[in-house]
């Protein structure tokens, strides 16, 4: 049974923001990667930054880190828990992508 994961995509005023909640593991990474897919897309079609929001995203694993490690050229801020911090720290993810951590 899938970790549950609730995604969406929009478009706001010169970005478009990819927003998660919920947790990211290798039982829903299929459907994180198809967002993340779907909004570099759009990205690119509207020559915009792409916002990845992770803010009420308390758990990830290797499967998610690997999907934002690939996407990394693409993102342009990761935006995300302040539990996660040290996670993408250790991972170097904050040496790919701009980090910042949401506020509490």
């Amino acid at each position: 049974m899938p970790t549950p994961l609730n995604l969406r995509t929009t478009r706001r005023g010169d970005r478009t923001e990819l927003v998660a909640a919920g947790e990211i593991d290798l039982s829903n990474v299929g459907e994180f990667k198809s967002a993340m897919d779907a909004a570099t897309a759009e990205t690119r079609r509207g020559a915009v930054p792409l916002v990845v929001d992770l803010a009420e995203v308390e758990y990830v694993d290797s499967a998610a880190i690997n999907v934002l490690s690939a996407g990394a050229d693409e993102i342009h801020k990761l935006i995300v828990h302040p539990l996660l911090m040290t996670t993408f720290t250790v991972s170097g993810l904050t040496e790919l992508i701009a980090i910042e951590a949401a506020s509490a």
